[in-house]
């Protein structure tokens, strides 16, 4: 096939496109530049998509002995990426930049562009599979190792793109084995470190960053009954489960620590509380989309059993789902066992075993507590 390598200059995309090499493809590598910023540098394992980053897989594809590309997509991942960032903290939520990053720009704009020139797949190094079933068609699923698993900022994918997505590291048992297998190939980043925080903010400061974008106004902090227990200099700064950086004028009567429940923007208030009211045991999710085809249940809104994991490395919990009847396309998660913290803004990503059913953005999550309050 003729493959493009999405390059990102690190460990894992390199492997993956040297595995697609020896596999008897014919590949190009592709460097995304999402910045403008032409003095960016990458600071350890902070950040990505830097100068840094796109010298280190010209350097990987040069030892492959590929062709190598770099293409600019600054416009849209400032339009489809960082400022969906600041509207959704702006609105009040916590949104998940790596899944838009993923759902618009890698495996939308990149997947399109790649088609366009009449390349058959796109090859990236997440740990993630995809297997076919009896008829031909494609199923997400967990990677053989589990605490690199990436299935869950892949859960955007659609049936169509996985048809054009190449995972090559969906069996390696463990990262090491990557690095090992990069320094026999004479890669250099075999032992760069991984990337983390967002990419957009490598200093991993969200709430400065936050400041200088979004107009922000003193306001209170109430408790779950609404009495005022002390002042924030804006909304937006805090996020559902925070405990630090609140400083409250009024103890809890308890004594114990409370933590942010709730983020009103439109009334400007922060809603704080016992750390027992971050239990989460209802989802409602909107933007749904299906990971290869939908299950049965879907197709006929009959409630089905699954797992529901709503952060990159948070654990899966048993849960049942179904889609709202009234064409709204609404899903509703209801929760086994209660999450602590969810959101809005973040992904829920369900599951059956190993494989991928999709994801919905959460619009609210309900404690069955703090409403009999």
């Amino acid at each position: 096939m003729r493959v493009l390598a999405a390059m990102s200059g690190g460990v894992d995309s390199a492997v993956a496109a040297a595995r697609a090499v020896e596999a008897g493809h014919d590949v190009v590598g592709v460097h995304l530049a999402l910045s403008r910023m032409p003095g960016t540098l990458r600071t350890g394992s902070r950040g990505c998509c830097t100068i840094e980053d796109s010298r280190d897989a010209w350097r990987a594809c040069d030892v492959l002995g590929i062709p190598y590309y770099v293409w600019d997509f600054s416009e849209r991942f400032k339009e489809d990426v960082v400022q969906d960032f600041i509207d959704e903290y702006a609105a009040g939520r916590t949104p998940n930049p790596c899944m838009r990053c993923n759902e618009r720009i890698k495996f939308a704009a990149l997947l399109e562009k790649a088609i366009a020139l009449g390349f058959d797949a796109v090859c990236t190094g997440h740990y993630a599979k995809v297997i076919e079933d009896a008829d031909g068609n494609r199923e997400l699923h967990r990677a053989a190792d589990w605490a690199k698993d990436q299935s869950y900022v892949l859960g955007v994918l659609t049936h169509e793109q996985l048809k054009h997505s190449m995972f090559p590291l969906a069996d390696t048992p463990s990262k090491a084995e990557v690095r090992a297998e990069a320094e026999r190939r004479g890669l250099s980043v075999a032992n760069k470190p991984d990337s983390h925080d967002i990419c957009f903010i490598p200093d991993g400061d969200t709430a400065g960053w936050l400041a200088e974008k979004i107009d922000m106004a003193t306001g209170d902090i109430v408790d779950e009954s609404g009495a005022k227990v002390g002042e924030h200099p804006g909304a937006n700064a805090f996020t559902v489960g925070q405990r630090r950086g609140l400083k409250l004028g009024t103890p809890a009567a308890d004594g114990k620590p409370r933590f942010v429940l709730e983020i009103r923007p439109k009334e400007n208030k922060v809603v704080v509380g016992p750390e027992a009211l971050l239990a989460i045991d209802e989802i409602r999710g909107i933007k749904v989309s299906w990971a290869g085809l939908p299950i049965a249940e879907v197709e006929t809104g009959m409630e089905f059993e699954c797992y529901a994991q709503v952060r990159a490395h948070g654990d899966p919990v048993p849960a049942t789902a179904r889609m709202e009847p009234d064409g709204a396309g609404q899903l509703v998660v209801t929760l086994t066992n209660p999450l602590r913290g969810v959101a809005p803004g973040q992904t829920v990503v369900l599951y059956q075993g190993s494989r991928v059913l999709g994801q919905a953005t959460i619009d609210a999550a309900r404690s069955l507590q703090r409403a009999a309050l």
